[in-house]
């Protein structure tokens, strides 16, 4: 037995978790990432100075921005490592809400430890407590509950054992993994206890692969082995089983191609002769239109999000669904004849008996014409430039924002010219970041590679501010590598105090700004859809007191060398080849300030995406599009 206070005993504990995976046995929790405050810094804080064990402790700057530094670290370790993090209560812990849906939604495991009210309830209120006057048992934390796969209160010191041993079987969970929240009550924390022995001892939490059933696999390949056009959708289930290759001789095997979701993209290589790219809304023409005459869809380890599926839209109405995965609630959806079993050990599976039945697709040349359709169009893009008969490769009602921009500040740089030219100059191996805005399209499009799990893209919840952070949590997982966050300016303005800590920590990344002053991506939706240029673009208010005065000027490479980044630049391609070339060179971490003209990322290659549109307007502009919408609600398959 060992008597200790709570928090001690919380440090021990994370100290001694393992997890073993097809053998190989790693530790488990890194460190913990904090920004201390109230509520934390006596209790947690006192515990890791003492005895931190070989835990690490990493400060924070913004508490969503922290957990999303650890949310990526932990994906870009495919979910063989976490750094927990732990805030202080109110404000502190209801920061790190959005980063815990974030890590929910992509699945992928995030543990916080939000510091809690007084459990004796003696001094309440206490500083930065939220009173609920219908229940004192409610405060901030109990937010938490919407957005994370496991929450406890440890009220008693002895309640954190079976708190933290649920915490592990969540975290730990291929199928269930996502943010757990054990929220620590300020007093609780100093309280000692008798704990015993065992609960320090060194656990390894086994990361299994779910064996297909003969009878699911049957199902599956009665499916399978009567399709002329069948499909394969890469999801992020493929990335964390690491089945990518397993996936890719499936489909050479059989004569099937696959295509990529944002979180399967580089579980497979982009080189393979079957990859399509990019499917649905974000998707490129090669992977939709072979998708559109697909009558066969193999879905494995996707959740089929509308940005997948076009809204329901992208299949033929007689298309059938296969799919694998080793959660059962996505497993069902589309009505689908489902495998639930893990990536890999179920395309083994459905590779052994489509053998043996000697089967193969009726594709012949439609595989290289539409992958030979998408090359020519990415030449196109790479080439694209600012100047004579020059066309916004999206549809503006007002010209006036791109000459504007143009003067302003004297560039001649696309958006899609710049996505192609920092691809061809950096390391092959460079890992991309993103999350949000019009970029997660040029890039899901775009971007290629051939180094497995170098594309760490947030697009489940597509969270802004992400982008930095989840830079700083790849470059942690993998310091050897080169990682480069790409970012609108709506984002960085959102959230990029993670920066700092990447000096901090001398862990260097690459933040690639591209400056269109506004929400791009916004911006083209409101006007697609009949609106009004309303608050999407950085103007300052005009002398009708609305935002459509003149656009605003950021400087942001001088505003961030004040933080001891190398900064530069960038109104032409050769400026930013120059940067590039030079930022490699650094030991800190970089920012390119790239100028890019609005209006000039990519568009939908046939995709559509349901929008919540006004069934009623008095503005002509808005009722067509209403009624576009209304005729692709009729096509979209109603499950």
């Amino acid at each position: 037995m060992a008597i200790m206070s709570m928090a001690q005993a919380l440090v021990k504990f994370l100290d001694n978790q393992y997890v073993s995976f097809d053998g190989k046995e790693t530790k488990f929790v890194d460190g913990i990432f904090t920004v201390f405050g109230h509520g934390i810094v006596v209790g947690l804080g006192q515990a890791l100075d003492e005895d931190p064990g070989a835990l690490r402790v990493y400060q924070g700057k913004n508490e969503q921005g922290m957990a999303h530094v650890a949310a990526s670290f932990a994906k870009q370790n495919n979910r063989r490592k976490i750094i927990a993090c732990a805030s202080s209560i109110g404000p502190g812990a209801a920061n790190m809400i959005t980063a815990a849906a974030t890590a929910t939604v992509n699945h992928v495991p995030l543990l916080l430890f939000p510091a809690d009210a007084y459990a004796s309830r003696q001094p309440d209120p206490v500083l930065q407590q939220f009173e609920q006057v219908n229940s004192l048992a409610t405060t901030t934390n109990d937010a938490y509950k919407a957005v994370t796969r496991y929450w406890d209160r440890v009220q008693r010191p002895e309640q954190l054992m079976s708190a933290m041993i649920n915490a592990m079987r969540v975290l730990t969970d291929t199928a269930e993994t996502g943010a757990v929240a054990i929220c620590l009550p300020q007093d609780t924390e100093g309280e000692a206890y008798d704990y015993p022995e065992s609960f320090f001892a060194k656990r390894v939490h086994k990361i299994t692969r779910p064996l297909p059933v003969k009878e699911e696999i049957a199902d599956a390949v009665n499916v399978i082995a009567a399709a002329k056009k069948p499909l394969v959708i890469c999801g992020g289930g493929v990335r964390y089983s690491e089945a990518g290759e397993a996936l890719e001789k499936f489909c050479a095997e059989f004569n099937i191609p696959f295509a990529e979701t944002q979180s399967g993209k580089t579980a497979c290589l982009s080189s393979n002769a079957y990859n399509l790219g990019g499917l649905g809304v974000t998707g490129n023409s090669s992977g939709n239109v072979i998708a559109k005459e697909a009558d066969v869809i193999i879905g494995v380890g996707t959740r089929f999000s509308d940005f997948t599926t076009a809204s329901k839209s992208l299949f033929r109405d007689d298309v059938k669904v296969v799919t694998v995965n080793t959660s059962r609630f996505d497993a069902y959806k589309l009505d689908a004849v489902k495998i639930v079993a893990d990536a890999k050990e179920g395309i083994l599976a459905l590779g052994e008996a489509l053998s043996a039945l000697n089967y193969r697709s009726d594709y012949t040349t439609e595989i290289a014409d539409a992958k030979k359709g998408w090359d020519e169009e990415m030449a196109r893009l790479a080439a694209y430039t600012y100047g004579e008969g020059f066309e916004p490769l999206i549809a503006a009602r007002e010209e006036r924002t791109i000459p504007e921009f143009a003067k302003m500040y004297g560039t001649d740089v696309t958006q899609v010219a710049a996505v192609a030219l920092i691809r061809e100059v950096i390391d092959k191996n460079a890992i991309c970041v993103g999350a949000a805005g019009s970029l997660p399209g040029d890039l899901q499009r775009m971007w290629t590679s051939d180094e497995r799990y170098s594309y760490n893209m947030e697009y489940g919840y597509s969270c802004m501010g992400y982008e930095i952070a989840g830079a700083l949590g790849s470059k942690m997982a993998e310091p050897d590598k080169e990682v480069y966050a790409m970012c609108g300016d709506g984002s960085y303005l959102m959230l990029h105090s993670e920066l700092v800590t990447s000096i901090q920590e001398g862990k260097k990344i690459n933040v690639m700004l591209f400056d269109n002053a506004g929400f791009g991506c916004i911006n083209n939706l409101q006007m697609s859809n009949g609106i009004g240029n309303l608050a999407t673009e950085f103007r300052k208010r005009d002398e009708n007191g609305e935002l459509l005065g003149e656009l605003m000027y950021i400087d942001y490479a001088k505003a961030a060398s004040g933080y001891g980044v190398k900064t530069y630049t960038a109104r032409s391609l050769e400026e930013l080849r120059a940067a590039l070339e030079d930022s490699k060179k650094q030991t800190v971490s970089t920012l390119i300030d790239i100028k890019v003209l609005p209006k000039t990322m990519t568009d939908g290659y046939g995709a559509w995406w349901n929008v919540g549109l006004a069934s009623v307007s008095g503005k002509e502009s808005v009722r067509k599009a209403y009624e576009n919408i209304e005729k692709m609600r009729k096509i979209a398959r109603k499950y």
